[in-house]
């Protein structure tokens, strides 16, 4: 009622033109909005090889991956909102186009109450960005284009529920983020059989940027399922991104990922190799290159996946690219943001197959 009576009494104010208090108004000022969208216009052309070493055209499951159109691949929109020097909150919406719905979802992407007790301890308890993805994707600068290595093949997620320990020392020199998580995802705040532990240690040093990570977990395995592995990744990444320039290599190495609930096992390692050049104030030039080898009994996926582009940014907050991907991979499929890429294994095919996309990505700002 405090609240609301304030309230009622700011606007009577305003109304009859007279000063307002000034701690009438601090609980909008201490809340913010923000907005970030992601989107593309495109053609994608994709095609796979069958057992008899037949080329088809489209993914695997259905043939209208081909073809030229317009997505907003996301849309987020964050309020933040601060009540005092410690205490802070965070909520932010994404959507989703579901097509068995025939209609747009909006769903929570973080959702989180943080402690701010100083600059090397911070805490949070909720749905927050995980240790990994988020940071490598202010390293890797192109998120709006592709995402990151282990995002891109579903190796890792880049939201979770849990809490969460982060903070750094040295004005930045050193910092890190622990957290204990659900598993499975943001999209599925379950209960599980414990918690996954995850984690990230980081350098930055007159443009030098180094980190290491890793995940230890059953990845979000429910009460009364029976597992037989633990999956386990490893990260590790180094760049220089000054005067322009920002060039790097990403590396991790995981085990079980795909093989918690399976008696079998598998492990997959990979690199990405990224670089790019602001040539004018307002215009640079980009490329990356991935590798790919996921291993499970008796099968071994190699997936090469590359890109290159130009970026216009008219404004700090607005970039455009022109860009051209290609992914192909053999000896069977690999789960992709991209969709599955690869082919059928048989007599006469190797299981291959590729996906290229040409045309313009855009991001805005607020």
């Amino acid at each position: 009622m405090k609240g609301k009576t304030i309230l009622w009494a700011s606007a009577f104010a305003l109304a009859a033109g007279a000063a307002v208090p000034a701690n009438a108004a601090q609980w909008w000022e201490n809340t913010s909005i923000s907005g970030k969208m992601f989107y593309d216009l495109t053609n994608i052309s994709q095609s796979y090889y069958d057992a008899a070493g037949v080329k088809q055209k489209g993914a695997l499951s259905s043939a209208d991956q081909n073809g030229t159109g317009y997505d907003i691949k996301r849309f987020y929109v964050g309020i933040n909102h601060k009540f005092n020097d410690i205490f802070s909150a965070n909520i932010t919406t994404d959507f989703l186009y579901d097509k068995n719905a025939g209609a747009t979802q909006i769903f929570i992407k973080t959702a989180f109450l943080q402690a701010h007790f100083n600059p090397a301890f911070v805490v949070r308890v909720g749905a927050a960005n995980m240790p990994w993805i988020p940071y490598m994707e202010g390293i890797y600068g192109y998120r709006y284009v592709e995402n990151t290595l282990v995002d891109r093949t579903h190796f890792a997620n880049s939201v979770d529920w849990g809490a969460f320990v982060l903070g750094q020392f040295a004005h930045g020199l050193l910092s890190y983020k622990i957290a204990a998580v659900n598993g499975n995802g943001y999209k599925n705040p379950t209960r599980g059989q414990g918690m996954d532990f995850a984690g990230r240690v980081s350098l930055k040093w007159h443009g030098v940027n180094l980190a290491v990570g890793g995940y230890d977990g059953k990845l979000g395995a429910p009460q009364g399922v029976t597992t037989y592995h633990t999956a386990t990744r490893f990260d590790a990444m180094a760049a220089y991104i000054d005067h322009g320039m920002r060039i790097g290599v990403e590396y991790f190495r995981a085990n079980d990922w795909k093989s918690v609930r399976s008696t079998t096992t598998d492990s997959a390692d990979g690199y990405s190799a990224f670089a790019a050049y602001q040539f004018m104030p307002k215009w640079s030039v980009f490329g990356r290159y991935d590798y790919v080898n996921p291993k499970t009994t008796g099968a071994s996926v190699k997936d090469d996946y590359y890109n290159v582009g130009v970026q216009y940014s008219p404004y700090k907050m607005i970039n455009f690219a022109l860009v051209y991907k290609h992914d192909q991979a053999t000896g069977g499929f690999l789960s992709t943001t991209n969709g599955n890429i690869g082919g059928i294994v048989g007599p006469n095919s190797n299981g291959r197959g590729s996906y290229s996309e040409i045309g313009l990505w855009g991001q805005f700002l607020w």
